[in-house]
């Protein structure tokens, strides 16, 4: 009898507001982003890779490109939720780079609603977050791939490895780099630390965002070399250059 009066007092205390637009959410939900803001945040939508979820444009049936065909990466399938543009890129922004942690659940959430299926049909069994440099993880003062992740595991219910990816060597940003400068990167930034506790598991790996897929394919190369079973790459959104 209680429960009902404290939530209609909190809700006149801290009305759910959008976390976009800042306007009242009669019925908010989960999430906190109005329907209007939604609109502003595409899907990744069919066509696309069967392997590395790339969008084709135009009509057609999933299927594979011919960068998977001629050289197929070292995970077995990634999938986006959202478009990094816009407003998407907005929220990931104020998350990753202006502190704002709250932002983790309503982004994780739509990547859930928008890919659940899909993960699902993965059938994983744990969830590894992409891992940052020390000297990353201490100048931004967390792993945004952890923060997600930590959703994941409690919503699929899954268990959650923080510590066995490791990044092993500091790496340059990736943003300005060319995509074979990009691979050259990340090679060997990798590592596991406890191989036994990846054979024959099937990982869903973490990340805010794929671009080139460079990082993400490393972290499979070391996730594949110590004997998973699957690897699929799950991000809240992809860029497309």
């Amino acid at each position: 009898m209680l429960r009902p009066f404290f939530a209609a007092v909190l809700e006149v205390l801290f009305p759910p507001l959008c976390h976009v637009c800042r306007s009242f959410i009669p019925t908010a939900g989960e999430i906190h982003i109005c329907s209007e803001c939604r609109d502003l945040m595409p899907s990744v939508v069919s066509p696309l890779c069967i392997v590395c979820g790339i969008s084709f444009n135009g009509a057609g049936n999933d299927h594979l490109c011919g960068r998977c065909s001629s050289s197929h990466p070292h995970f077995n399938a990634a999938r986006a939720a959202l478009v990094y543009e816009g407003t998407s890129r907005d929220l990931i922004h104020a998350f990753k780079y202006r502190n704002k942690i709250h932002l983790r659940r309503p982004l994780a959430l739509l990547a859930l609603e928008r890919l659940s299926g899909f993960m699902q049909s993965r059938r994983p069994d744990l969830v590894m977050p992409v891992p940052l440099h020390r000297k990353k993880l201490s100048s931004r003062g967390f792993n945004q791939a952890i923060l997600l992740g930590e959703i994941f595991s409690q919503r699929l219910k899954i268990p959650l490895d923080r510590r066995n990816l490791r990044r092993v060597r500091w790496t340059e940003p990736q943003v300005n780099l060319a995509a074979h400068e990009r691979r050259a990167n990340v090679r060997g930034a990798f590592s596991i630390h406890q191989p036994e506790l990846v054979t024959g598991r099937r990982v869903l790996l973490v990340d805010d965002v794929l671009t080139t897929g460079s990082t993400v394919d490393e972290c499979g190369r070391v996730l594949q070399a110590a004997g998973a079973a699957d690897v699929t790459v799950i991000t809240v959104a992809r860029a497309f250059v």
